[in-house]
């Protein structure tokens, strides 16, 4: 009997259901506010109203400092062979006219050679003409005789004077020749790119040559940018762009759109716009980072409100409009860019007349303290 009761006593205490424990349940706590915020005294926050302003728009984009093609020339040597003498090097300034270098070349001794022929042949044609022209004169030889001497003497002259201008391209004077030909600056400007050394090779190929230097005037140089596809609708020629550099911080230097590309990269979606940028003093370096801002022909109304109706709280901007019953209510706008006279431009979420709080991080900071 002892037993059953014991049994019969587990099993009810078993079955009771005060004495079980209930389930966990996950409570869902309501976090949510509609931003309105009350306040004491509530007239001691001035209100403002959103203004228009006419706003030039604008589009920020990033690039790089390159030569302007169109003022790269490359230095040449018409006669091929090797280089004795270097008398330039990479990042030189120098001046048209300059010796650069001089190159050693067989060219030289063929065109001379020919040049003396040429001479020669001269020479004995123009005798044999002055002969003829003696004999027709006395009537010793037929007047087709003539006529061939005076063209045999044309012929001398012509390649005389094609000879003479051979040495002239090559570079050598007839008067004072040497086994060197002298290569010269052909303009003024920076040594942007150096294909050869001493001892080298120089000279033109049938395989092509880029010059053995190429001089570069950096007076006017351009800034290449990428511009997004989505952005493209908004970038003309001629549009005017501010360029700032990390080397030069707070100074900005002005340029023109010259050109757009035609062709996007097929990974970034973006083109390649050109912008003409003068560079007096050869300020801009190439290969300098930049950033440009590129301004918008026609000015657009923008809504703005002063700078210290923003409050910036976790990466967000908001301002505080008046509410009823001497509330205000704090609502999420987008902004822009700092306007003159410390406003800022709203883009999104206020319209041109709406009263907002002129300080709203001292009404925000109120609030937090009742």
């Amino acid at each position: 009997m002892f037993l059953l009761l014991g049994f019969a006593g587990c099993k009810h205490e078993a079955a009771n259901p005060a004495q079980e424990a209930p389930a966990s349940q996950p409570q869902v706590v309501d976090v949510s506010s509609n931003g309105i915020v009350r306040v004491d005294n509530p007239g001691r926050f001035p209100l403002q109203p959103a203004v228009a302003r006419s706003v030039v728009s604008t589009l920020e984009v990033t690039g790089s400092v390159s030569p302007d093609v169109s003022r790269e020339l490359p230095v040449l040597s018409l006669a091929n062979g090797r280089v004795v003498a270097l008398h330039v090097g990479l990042g030189d300034y120098v001046h048209k006219g300059q010796l650069v270098m001089e190159v050693q070349s067989p060219d030289v001794s063929t065109g001379f050679d020919a040049y003396l022929k040429a001479v020669n042949d001269e020479h004995l044609t123009s005798v044999t003409l002055d002969r003829d022209k003696l004999l027709f004169d006395k009537g010793a030889i037929p007047q087709a005789q003539l006529q061939a001497a005076q063209t045999g003497d044309d012929d001398a002259k012509a390649d005389l004077t094609a000879s003479e201008q051979q040495l002239r391209v090559l570079g050598v004077d007839k008067n004072h020749p040497s086994d060197t030909v002298k290569i010269y600056a052909p303009a003024s400007g920076v040594i942007i790119a150096q294909n050869v050394t001493a001892a080298g090779a120089a000279g033109i190929t049938y395989a092509g040559a880029t010059g053995s230097l190429t001089i570069a005037d950096l007076s006017h140089v351009w800034v290449i940018c990428d511009v997004y596809e989505n952005d493209l609708a908004n970038v003309h020629l001629g549009q005017h762009a501010d360029i700032r550099l990390n080397a030069f911080p707070g100074k900005t230097f002005s340029g023109t759109i010259s050109d757009i590309g035609a062709q996007l990269d097929p990974s970034l979606r973006t083109a390649k716009v050109r912008i003409q940028v003068p560079n007096p003093g050869n300020q801009l370096r190439l290969g300098m980072f930049s950033t440009a801002t590129i301004l918008g022909s026609r000015p657009d109304t923008k809504t703005a409100v002063p700078a210290g109706a923003i409050l910036q709280l976790h990466d967000r901007s908001y301002v505080f409009v008046p509410a009823d019953n001497g509330t205000f209510k704090r609502i999420q706008v987008k902004i822009g860019r700092t306007l003159e006279g410390n406003f800022i431009e709203v883009q999104t979420g206020l319209n041109v007349g709406q009263q907002v709080v002129a300080n709203a991080l001292d009404l925000q900071n109120t609030a937090d303290q009742q």
